[in-house]
């Protein structure tokens, strides 16, 4: 039963490890069943995965995942790493990966799931990824 209702928000630091990801969808599930908001668990752990996995090879330190309700139907996940370059979907200049393309499928994800998205340089270097979705009739996590 949550006990606590929006807004609320929770933050979780990985360190630079491939089992980072696996770690933020299992703590994303945990706090969305607990906040009865299962209905985004299955997209929000995509986008989750993707945004955690991306900061893990272009980046050599920790990074961090922030889970946030800002309202009741109103999901918003974001990654920070140190890496100040801002992937091209976030700067609204992807194109769909090519049948033969090794990258970029999973940020092209995160364009065709997320509601919104956004990107900011962090003030003491690195960058902050985020992702969000309203849930309703015209949500594309629905």
């Amino acid at each position: 039963m949550a006990t606590v209702s929006p807004p609320w928000a929770y933050t979780l630091q990985l360190p630079h490890d491939p089992r980072a990801p696996g770690i933020a969808r299992s703590t994303l599930r945990a706090v969305l069943r607990a906040h009865r908001m299962t209905q985004h668990t299955e997209t929000a752990e995509l986008l989750a995965s993707e945004l955690v996995t991306n900061a893990h090879p272009y980046s050599q330190g920790p990074c961090g995942l922030r889970l946030r309700a800002p309202e009741p139907h109103r999901l918003r996940l974001g990654v920070w790493d140190a890496n100040p370059e801002i992937p091209p979907p976030f700067k609204g200049a992807l194109s769909p990966p090519g049948p033969e393309a090794e990258r970029g499928r999973g940020l092209h994800l995160v364009e065709l799931c997320a509601d919104s998205w956004g990107a900011c340089p962090l003030q003491q270097g690195g960058k902050f990824l985020w992702v969000e979705c309203v849930r309703g009739e015209d949500c594309q996590w629905s």
